[in-house]
């Protein structure tokens, strides 16, 4: 998995090239290779790669958003399988599945060392908000309304800072349409979080009053940017290249131009129904699928109008479950047969 999750990093901050892939396997499985260039220059990069704290926190970042883009996209056609093979040739066009995988990793990023800045295991800086509300605005509130900032909050702008050094610092002098798609996408992921934090208060006061609540920002949880982001999937916008060759619009003169939060795509994505090297698809034959959805996991949708077989499994399932005093539950093994069907 780890390997895995190089690829994915070297896929997001690597230019589209083609020759790249030449250098070879060991450059893409090793991160000291990765880091060897970066650390003998200047710049983010390399004061990233002699961070190993941080490095590992963006790495766990990188598995964070890898692991969830697999559970939301568990029913597609494309599931965004792990491996190397797909993912490359996915990662060279600039289709929804592309916007949602650079839009995810920037927001895993963004996620764990914000986290890991908050627990204290790399060095950030605090984010302090205390005492927002002013004592000349107290008069006009009630108790149960008196709230402050209470010391350090999750420092999102730290999280957002080493994201933007890790994936955006190869692209700031470019401008193409591939490197304005990728880096939107970028901020999308990050704004993900950044616009979803919430404010948690503790109250304090005798006897559990409440007279005054002490609150800080937190992140939502990975599953809650995790779906965020499949919404903006789902309703992603299609754009071109603007006339001044530095920008993009809608692709329909119609279409409301895509806000920061929004995701967007130059490319239709391929169908993923059939086995194809170049698109990086392995096609749905065998995968499992659900006869009574009319959904993305159902049959008719994820077999592409093939057809389906449908056979019977005994698994063993806990049952006749009870309850002894105290403190334990016996359960007796049965047998059940499932019905499982999967894609022609």
């Amino acid at each position: 998995m780890h390997a895995v999750l190089v690829t994915v990093y070297l896929l997001l901050v690597t230019p589209y090239t083609t020759s790249w892939w030449a250098a070879g396997s060991e450059l893409v499985m090793n991160p000291k290779q990765m880091c060897k260039r970066a650390r003998r220059s200047k710049g983010k990069m390399a004061e990233i790669c002699n961070k190993s704290r941080l490095l590992e926190h963006i790495t766990t970042g990188i598995m964070l958003a890898q692991n969830e883009c697999q559970y939301q996209f568990r029913h597609r056609r494309w599931n965004c399988t792990s491996s190397k093979k797909s993912i490359k040739k996915v990662m060279l066009r600039d289709t929804r599945e592309t916007g949602f995988v650079n839009a995810i990793i920037a927001a895993g990023i963004t996620f764990q060392v914000t986290r890991a800045c908050t627990k204290g295991v790399i060095g950030c800086a605090c984010d302090k908000r205390k005492n927002k509300r002013k004592n000349k605005r107290k008069k006009f509130l009630t108790p149960e309304q008196d709230w402050e900032w209470d010391g350090c909050v999750e420092n999102i702008e730290f999280g957002i800072k080493k994201s933007k050094d890790f994936l955006d610092t190869r692209y700031k002098k470019r401008s193409d349409m591939k490197t304005l798609v990728k880096l939107h996408n970028y901020v999308a992921g990050r704004h993900a979080i950044k616009e979803n934090m919430r404010k948690e208060c503790k109250c304090h006061g005798l006897s559990g009053s409440c007279s005054m609540k002490s609150c800080i920002r937190k992140m939502p949880s990975f599953r809650e940017i995790g779906n965020h982001l499949k919404e903006r999937f789902d309703g992603a916008a299609k754009v071109i290249a603007g006339n001044d060759g530095q920008s993009f619009m809608p692709e329909g003169e119609t279409i409301k131009p895509p806000s920061r939060f929004d995701l967007v795509y130059s490319e239709e994505s391929p169908s993923f129904c059939l086995p194809n090297t170049t698109l990086g698809s392995f096609g749905t034959q065998g995968r499992e699928c659900n006869e009574t959805s009319p959904g993305e996991e159902g049959c008719g949708i994820l077999c592409c109008g093939r057809g389906y077989h449908t056979y019977t499994k005994e698994v063993q399932k806990n049952c006749r479950c009870e309850f002894i005093y105290c403190c334990d539950v016996k359960c007796q093994t049965c047998n059940e047969s499932v019905r499982i069907s999967t894609c022609s």
